[in-house]
């Protein structure tokens, strides 16, 4: 957007409340002011089957129920309540609109290939590799990995990598982002949600979390059973996967 010119806080929370009361002007101001903020967000699901410009339509939408729900009393910056409120509408679609949904070129490139390997094991008693599927369909191997990935069922982020125990690891775990915005972003989604909960609750995501104690160690801290603190723990992870991810 050409000469963009950031809102300062006070110019905010002025066109939220003009907004509040019905003032569209001022909801264009906001989300003129606020572009940089929505397309930070949007950015992160760009690839996942939606367009780029019903993202940000979506942003839009979350962001103008963050206008609609927001209170000053809530005693938190408007941008950083919007974060959440942006990040959750467009989640919600994509959750409800389905998986994650396959372009036609390379669902017909998927077919093609399998049907090329189906062939090719029959008369070389082997898989062919990425190079000759390169060079037989002349596409680049990047092209050639992504449709037969595409093809492979969708595995949950809280699936266990070794099943031999219930302390086993979660792909979530293992996965190590290298875009800062997208780091900064889930901290403050993650914040917001841990704000949220009762102050056992805390104690025990701070402790088990951040702190790094066992259930065994919350347990005898908080005064109660190493049950109990499994089953709380269990409960507010999941509160934190239907809020977190779609």
């Amino acid at each position: 957007m050409e000469n963009f010119v950031p809102l300062t806080q006070e110019e905010t929370l002025e066109l939220v409340k003009l907004a509040k009361t019905g003032d569209e002007e001022a909801k264009e101001k906001l989300i003129e002011g606020n572009f940089p903020l929505i397309k930070s967000i949007i950015r992160k699901y760009v690839g996942r089957g939606v367009d780029y410009d019903d993202l940000y339509q979506l942003g839009c939408v979350g962001f103008l129920k963050a206008i609609k729900n927001f209170d000053q009393a809530f005693d938190v910056k408007f941008t950083t309540y919007a974060v959440p409120m942006i990040a959750g509408e467009v989640k919600r679609y994509m959750r409800d609109d389905g998986d994650i949904k396959i372009s036609r070129a390379i669902k017909t490139l998927t077919f093609k290939i399998k049907s090329f390997i189906d062939e090719y094991k029959k008369e070389h008693d082997e898989e062919p590799t990425i190079e000759i599927l390169e060079r037989h369909f002349d596409v680049p191997k990047e092209d050639i990995v992504c449709a037969l990935d595409s093809s492979k069922p969708m595995i949950s982020l809280y699936a266990k990598i070794d099943e031999s125990g219930e302390n086993s690891a979660h792909i979530l775990d293992k996965i190590v982002t290298e875009d800062k915005s997208d780091v900064l972003l889930d901290n403050l989604l993650l914040k917001q949600a841990i704000s949220e909960l009762e102050d056992r609750e805390k104690k025990i995501i701070l402790l088990r979390y951040f702190r790094g104690r066992t259930q065994s160690e919350v347990a005898c801290e908080l005064g109660v059973s190493q049950v109990q603190v499994s089953r709380l723990e269990s409960k507010i992870i999941e509160r934190f996967k239907k809020k977190l991810i779609y």
